[in-house]
This record gives C-alpha cells, sequence and structure tokens, in this order.
C-alpha cells in the first residue's frame, strides 16, 4: 500500500508540474543530463574493457597502441553529448529556441570530442609507424604536427560557427581577409614545414645521423624530428634545438655516409725536423734491409738506384749526380707498408702517405688511411696506436719529430749541458712488429 500510494503521489506531482513548464523543462534536462552521464560512463567502461580483450590478440597489437593514446576514451566521452542532442525532442515544455540552442551547445561538445579522438588517432599512427623499418630514415613527425594543426583550425572553426549557428563557409570567408596576418604569425611553421618536406624527400636528414653544425653548436646525433625543430644530442650529452628552416638555409655536415661505408678516415701528419733529412749510408741500407716490411722496398729501390747510376756513366762520380736512398723516403715507404699490413686498416679504401709542403714546424708526412670501424672509442684506439708505433720508430731512421723549445730544452741551453739523445730502437724489436 506504501508504495502505490507514493506512485499515486508522484503522478499527482508530476503533472502539477504543467502548471510550472520552467520547472518542468528544467527537471527534464536534468533526468536527461543524468542518463547522459550515466550511460557515457557505461559506454566508456564497455569501450575500454573490449579494446583491452582485442588488444591481446598478436595479430591486432595496433588496438593496444589506439588504447594507450586515448583513442576509445575520447571516442566514448562523445556518448553523452550525442545523447543530449538527440534526447531533448523527449523534454517536455522545452521551447524551440531552447532546443535548438542546447542541441547546437552539444552538437559543439561532440566536434570537439572527435576532434580530440582524430588528434590521438593521428598520435597512435605515429606511434605504429615508429615500430616499423622506414621509422629509422624517415620521420612523419613533422607531417603529423601539421595534421593536427590544420584539424584543430577547421574544428574551431567549425565548432564557432554552430555555437553562433552560422554557416562554417562564412567564417572561412574571412580568413582571406587575414591571410596576411597568418602568414605573419605562421611564418616559422610554414618555412619549417617545407624545410621539413626538403628535408625528407631529399633524404638529407634521419633520426641517428651525426650532423655537425658549428654556428648553432650542434655536434652529435639527431633524436627527434618535428615540424619546428630538429633535437640533437651532442656528445657532451646537452641537447640542441635548431629550427628546422635552418637546416636549409644554412649548411651543415652529416656523417651517415662515413657510417655506411664501414670505415672512418684518418689524416693526421707527422711533422718530421728539417734538419734530420738525410742519404742513407751503406751502414744504413744493410740494417733496415732486415726490417720485414722494407725488404722488397729496398731490393727493388737499390737495384733501380743501381741501373739509373750505371745509365749515367762518369758523371755519376759526383756525389750530386747519383742518386740515392734518403732517411725521410724510407721512412715514408715504411709507414705505408705498416699501414697496409696493420689489420684494422680498412684495405678496399685510400691509403697512402704523403709529403706535405714544409712549413716552419718542419716537414709534414701526412697519414691518410680508412680504419675499419665507424666506433668512435676504436677509431681513437687505432688512430693512437698507429701514431704510437710511428713515433717511436723515428729514430731508427735517424729522423726526429719536430718540437719548439719548453721549458727544459730552454734549462739545458742556458745551463750550456747537452740534451741527451734518444735511444733508437732495436732492430729486433722493429722487424717483428
Amino acid at each position: 500500500m506504501d508504495i502505490q500510494r507514493l506512485w499515486f503521489n508522484a503522478l499527482d506531482l508530476w503533472g502539477t508540474l504543467d502548471q510550472h513548464p520552467t520547472l518542468h523543462a528544467a527537471i527534464g534536462l536534468g533526468v536527461l543530463l543524468l542518463v547522459s552521464l550515466i550511460l557515457g560512463r557505461l559506454a566508456r567502461f564497455l569501450v575500454l574493457h573490449a579494446s583491452r580483450l582485442l588488444a591481446r590478440q598478436q595479430a591486432l597489437r595496433w588496438f593496444d597502441d589506439l588504447r594507450h593514446n586515448k583513442v576509445f576514451h575520447r571516442l566514448a566521452q562523445t556518448t553523452p553529448s550525442l545523447i543530449i542532442q538527440f534526447g531533448l525532442k523527449l523534454v517536455p515544455e522545452l521551447g524551440a529556441t531552447a532546443q535548438h540552442f542546447l542541441g547546437n551547445v552539444a552538437l559543439a561538445f561532440t566536434l570537439l570530442f572527435m576532434t580530440l579522438a582524430l588528434a590521438c588517432l593521428l598520435d597512435a599512427l605515429l606511434d605504429i609507424y615508429a615500430r616499423t623499418e622506414h621509422a629509422r630514415t624517415r620521420s612523419i613527425k613533422g607531417y603529423v604536427q601539421l595534421a593536427k594543426m590544420v584539424l584543430w583550425v577547421f574544428s574551431i572553426i567549425v565548432i564557432i560557427a554552430t555555437l553562433i549557428d552560422r554557416s562554417p563557409l562564412l567564417l572561412l570567408s574571412g580568413l582571406g581577409a587575414m591571410s596576411a596576418v597568418l602568414l605573419l604569425v605562421y611564418k616559422d611553421t610554414l618555412l619549417s614545414f617545407v624545410a621539413s618536406v626538403q628535408l625528407t624527400s631529399n633524404d638529407m636528414l634521419h633520426v641517428g645521423d651525426w650532423i655537425e653544425m658549428p654556428q648553432v653548436g650542434a655536434d652529435g646525433d639527431v633524436v627527434d624530428i618535428t615540424l619546428h625543430t630538429v633535437k640533437v644530442q651532442n656528445f657532451d650529452k646537452t641537447i640542441v634545438s635548431i629550427p628546422t628552416w635552418r637546416l636549409m638555409s644554412e649548411s651543415f655536415r652529416n656523417y651517415r655516409g662515413m657510417q655506411q661505408s664501414g670505415g672512418r678516415r684518418i689524416k693526421r701528419s707527422v711533422f718530421i725536423d728539417a734538419a734530420g733529412v738525410r742519404f742513407l749510408t751503406l751502414e744504413e741500407e744493410q740494417r733496415l734491409a732486415g726490417v720485414r716490411l722494407l725488404g722488397d722496398y729496398l731490393a727493388s729501390k737499390r737495384k733501380e738506384l743501381q741501373d739509373w747510376n750505371e745509365a749515367q756513366g762518369l758523371v755519376a762520380d759526383l756525389s750530386a749526380n747519383r742518386r740515392k736512398l734518403t732517411n725521410i723516403g724510407t721512412f715514408r715507404a715504411f709507414a705505408l707498408a705498416y699501414l697496409k699490413d696493420h689489420p684494422d686498416v680498412h684495405p678496399n679504401m685510400t691509403c697512402m702517405v704523403r709529403q706535405m709542403q714544409p712549413t716552419a714546424e718542419g716537414v709534414p708526412l701526412e697519414i691518410y688511411c680508412f680504419t675499419r670501424t665507424t666506433a668512435w672509442a676504436e677509431y681513437e684506439r687505432i688512430q693512437g696506436d698507429v701514431f704510437d708505433y710511428l713515433l717511436a720508430v723515428l729514430p731508427e731512421f735517424g729522423l726526429s719529430v719536430y718540437q719548439q723549445p719548453s721549458g727544459n730544452d730552454m734549462r739545458i741551453g742556458l745551463a750550456g749541458r747537452v740534451a741527451p739523445e734518444p735511444t733508437p730502437r732495436r732492430l729486433e724489436e722493429m722487424s717483428e712488429a
């Protein structure tokens, strides 16, 4: 009886609301809003639960990317506004004007959450693309950012047009008059977009490339390429953000070709003291002939010089008319043979030892070759080993490295003492090297 009485009392109360249309409409709107929120929560639970179950399948792993980027969450958020939009016709005593206005507001919220869902979808597609092989060489992050920017511009125009109940074409036509202002405001964005397209289409820059751009303090690996900036992590672990358009308007060095070739260049000079350059004596020739790397060279060279000197006849009796072996030339041949015999020097790339123009610091002998590895630490180790040995073996050829006088040299000179000469390496050690 109590339940029946309460039911009839509720019906009597609802009937009296016909005398208060405003209150009747407000209660109807409140009930519609409550139902939409409850159904929205239910829809979000069902959608997220279903997406979680589907993502467990190996073939549908991309569902997990959509879920992590809240694509389904944003889609579920459109449920309350859709229910309100289509449920306004069921609200009693609601005027046509109020129904039209509230319908536009609900539609605006629907468009807003749909835009958020599309933006999240673009982020999910970016994550899916990041797992592909193409992502290692080509970045689409700039294109995704541009697409999101265009999406938001048009969405805002449509939402504003919906709220003010005007055609979006009216607002779009007004943008023509503001084009000059928009070009000024988005100047860097347009420049960066064009630069990003050129960098990608011309295959000029990839994530992971080692680039060097001294004018902006960049010397390291590219870690991210976006619409507006390119982030470079220097070798000291600092991050440099370079505007994308500067990579097209200014020059930069990309070491990708070196990394792909499999060899890294060594190009460094040893400055020989010019005062030590001379002809080899017969005893020195015989001693150096025992060096494994010089045996064939000295044999062929002495035969060549002997034939040439004999062809000169009596003129060759004068020392100035005879060709002789020099210590610097022999060392140059030894250094080249040492590089070609070195296991860490690339055999299929340029390898030479050349004499450069003499300077005030001596006679430069440039070592030009490539290592078998491009790893920085290994490269420095190989380069150090090569020059350690060449510098240490110089006294065997009667040569020394040019070095400006140090404080110790000045003290020895003022004291009238003679600096001790470096002890030459034993021939046996040199032959074994």
